[in-house]
C-alpha cells in the first residue's frame, strides 16, 4: 500500500511538473506581438475606413465592428487550437484538406461575388473565404507528410511528389483567386525547401511554378491588364493604375514621421484603402518611422515562430510553425511589394491589419497552433534532467 501511495504521489508530482513546464514554455511574447499588431490594425482600420463606411454604409464604425467581431471569433479559435494538443490534428489532415478542397470547388459554382470577384461562400447569412481555410489545410498536410516520411524529402522525386499534393487545390483556387493560390503554392514550396538538404533542383521547381502562374495570367485579360498597370500606371489611370498612383502619392506625402493619426488625405481617394492598400495609409499617417516599426514587429513575430520551430518536440510541430511563418512572411512581402509598386497588384492583404474577417479569424486560429507547439518545446537542459 505504501508503494502504491508513493507511486500515485510521484505521478501526481510528474503531472504538476508537466503543467508548470507548459506554462513556462508558452510563448507569451508571440501572443503579445499578435495582440499588439491586431490592436494597431483596428486603430488604423478605423482611421482609414471611417469616411468610406459613412458614405457607403451610413455608419463610420461599420468596418471596425465587423473586423472586431471577426477578431473575437479568431481569439475563440486561438483558445481552442492552443488548448488542443497539436499532435491530434495529425490524424485529421486529409479530411481537413479534402474538406477545404470541396469548399473551394463549391465557390466556383455557388460562390458570392463581391467587387467583381467570386471568392466567398454564404452559409446562413455569413460569408467566408474557403481559400483562407485552404492555407491551413496545406500547412497541416505538408507538415504531416514531412513528419511521416522525412527521408523522402531528400530526393528530387520525393520533393516533387510532396509539392504535387498541393497542385489540385492550387488549380481550383487559382481559377478565381490567383494571388491566394500563389501563397498556397509558396507555403508548400518553402516547407519542402527547408525539409530538403539539396537546394539546387528547387531552382527548376521555382521556374516551373513561375511558368504555371504565367499561364494563368495569360488566360485572363484583366490579369494581363494588371501587368500593364504595374509597368505604366499613368496609362491605366481609369482602372488599376489609379489605385497604384494614389497609393504611391500617399507613401510619398507621409515623409519621415507622417501627418499624424487620422491626418491622411489619400484615404478619401484610394479605392478600398482599408483592404490591401492600408499600408500606404500607414505610411502617410505615421511616415517611414511608423512603417519600419510595423515591419520590425512582423520580423519579431517571424523570429518567435522560427524559435518555436527550432525547439519543437517533433517534426510535425516544427513544420507547422515553418508553414505559418511562410504564410505570414509571403503575405507581408507581397502586400508591401504591391503597395510600393514593386510587383503587379495581387490583392493580398496585410496580415492582422487589412480588413478581412475570414483572414483575421483563421490566422488567429492558425497562430494558436503555433502556441500549442510552444507549450511542448524541448531544450537541451530538459533532456539532461
Amino acid at each position: 500500500m505504501a508503494k502504491d501511495r508513493e507511486l500515485a504521489a510521484y505521478r501526481q508530482e510528474a503531472r504538476q511538473r508537466k503543467k508548470i513546464k507548459k506554462l513556462l514554455n508558452f510563448d507569451y511574447t508571440l501572443l503579445l506581438i499578435v495582440i499588439f499588431i491586431l490592436a494597431f490594425g483596428l486603430v488604423m482600420l478605423y482611421s482609414t475606413s471611417a469616411y468610406a463606411a459613412s458614405l457607403k454604409m451610413g455608419n463610420s464604425v461599420f468596418y471596425l465592428k465587423k473586423q472586431a467581431s471577426a477578431a473575437a471569433l479568431g481569439f475563440v479559435g486561438m483558445f481552442f487550437s492552443t488548448k488542443i494538443d497539436y499532435r491530434r490534428w495529425s490524424a485529421l489532415v486529409w479530411p481537413i484538406y479534402l474538406g477545404a478542397t470541396a469548399l473551394c470547388i463549391l465557390v466556383i459554382f455557388a460562390g458570392t461575388t463581391i467587387n467583381d470577384s467570386t471568392r466567398w461562400l454564404r452559409i446562413g447569412g455569413v460569408s467566408f473565404q474557403p481559400s483562407e481555410l485552404a492555407k491551413v489545410a496545406v500547412i497541416l498536410l505538408i507538415a504531416s507528410i514531412i513528419d511521416r516520411a522525412p527521408k523522402a524529402q531528400r530526393t528530387f522525386q520525393g520533393s516533387i511528389m510532396t509539392i504535387a499534393l498541393v497542385i489540385p487545390i492550387f488549380t481550383i483556387v487559382a481559377y478565381s483567386n490567383l494571388s491566394t493560390a500563389v501563397i498556397i503554392l509558396g507555403i508548400a514550396f518553402v516547407m519542402v525547401f527547408i525539409a530538403s538538404p539539396k537546394y539546387g533542383y528547387f531552382v527548376g521547381l521555382a521556374a516551373a511554378g513561375f511558368s504555371l502562374i504565367v499561364v494563368y495570367i495569360a488566360f485572363e485579360s484583366y490579369r494581363a491588364g494588371r501587368i500593364g498597370a504595374w509597368l505604366h500606371p499613368e496609362d491605366f489611370i481609369d482602372s488599376n493604375g489609379f489605385q497604384i498612383l494614389q497609393g504611391l502619392y500617399a507613401i510619398g506625402s507621409g515623409g519621415l514621421f507622417g501627418k499624424g493619426l487620422g491626418g491622411s488625405m489619400q484615404k478619401y481617394i484610394v479605392p478600398e484603402a482599408q483592404n490591401d492598400m492600408i499600408f500606404s495609409i500607414i505610411c502617410e499617417e505615421l511616415g517611414v518611422f511608423g512603417a519600419v516599426c510595423i515591419i520590425l514587429l512582423y520580423i519579431l513575430m517571424l523570429y518567435r515562430l522560427l524559435y518555436i520551430a527550432n525547439h519543437a518536440k517533433d517534426m510535425f510541430g516544427s513544420y507547422i510553425c515553418v508553414g505559418i511563418m511562410a504564410h505570414i512572411a509571403l503575405q507581408v512581402v507581397l502586400n508591401i511589394a504591391v503597395v510600393t509598386n514593386s510587383i503587379p497588384n495581387t490583392g493580398v492583404t496585410l496580415p492582422l491589419i487589412s480588413y478581412g474577417g475570414t483572414s483575421v479569424a483563421i490566422l488567429l486560429t492558425e497562430l494558436g497552433l503555433a502556441l500549442s507547439v510552444s507549450k511542448n518545446m524541448e531544450f537541451e537542459e530538459d533532456e539532461d534532467v
